[in-house]
């Protein structure tokens, strides 16, 4: 009689295992679209960013103006952006100190089908082709990527979201508010993809002309857009904002 019992506490603590998640906080950085270290480039008049975009410690933004950026654009130092990085340290951390589920490290991406979890590389991760995705039916899904070194993309690579439900539920996740991409060295996002996540660079991040539904959040380094980029990236506590 006692048995029943014991295997549905059992069984629970399996499903609330699976869908547990790693808290990052992103604080103050989380106003930001684009974060750099070391300055901000852009050489298209085309590009536009939905979400705060500022650096520090080094504070240069060129090749953007305000009606590029439907947010707000740090020219010049401030105690914002200083605390933005500040945040982003922390958000960094945690997101390195998740327990790692799965190793793909020597893997491609291109052509998985990810659920949620934690996926490590303990050197470089690329990515051709398509990654997909699958919230598996829960508007809570996460996935973190640690990667020991570089991520590349290659042109016209794409991460796809398999939600399974209509659109307005699900705002983040098309967004990628809890797809997390931490990066021990640079990232760089191939000419024509389209990026889902926040990346979290240690040192650089360089977009090469595409679209990115997420943040880039750059350490140490410079976030460079070589081309025309739209970067979709509002802070995640709030609802989209419309083009």
């Amino acid at each position: 009689m006692k048995v029943l019992p014991i295997s549905l506490v059992v069984m629970s603590l399996m499903v609330t295992g699976a869908f547990a998640q790693t808290n990052i906080n992103l604080g103050t950085a989380d106003q930001a679209a684009l974060m750099g270290g070391s300055g901000i480039t852009n050489v298209n008049a085309q590009t536009y960013i939905i979400g705060d975009v500022g650096s520090f410690p080094t504070c240069t933004v060129t090749g953007l103006t305000q009606s590029q950026v439907k947010g707000r654009l740090y020219t010049s130092c401030s105690p914002d952006t200083a605390q933005a990085q500040k945040d982003l340290t922390v958000a960094y951390n945690q997101a390195a100190g998740a327990p790692c589920e799965t190793d793909l490290t020597g893997k491609d991406l291109g052509g998985m089908t990810l659920g949620p979890g934690v996926y490590c590389f303990s050197s470089s991760a690329g990515l051709t082709g398509t990654l997909t995705l699958d919230a598996q039916g829960n508007p809570n899904s996460q996935w973190i990527f640690q990667i020991g070194s570089s991520l590349t993309t290659a042109t016209n690579s794409d991460v796809a979201m398999v939600l399974g439900q209509p659109p307005l539920p699900w705002s983040k996740g098309l967004r990628g508010c809890n797809v997390y991409w931490q990066v021990g060295s640079s990232a760089t996002i191939g000419s024509g993809s389209t990026f889902v996540g926040k990346i979290l660079a240690l040192t650089s991040i360089t977009l090469n002309g595409g679209v990115l539904r997420g943040k880039a959040l750059a350490s140490n380094g410079a976030v460079t857009m070589s081309a025309q980029e739209t970067v979709d990236g509002p802070p995640c506590g709030k609802p989209p904002v419309a083009d």
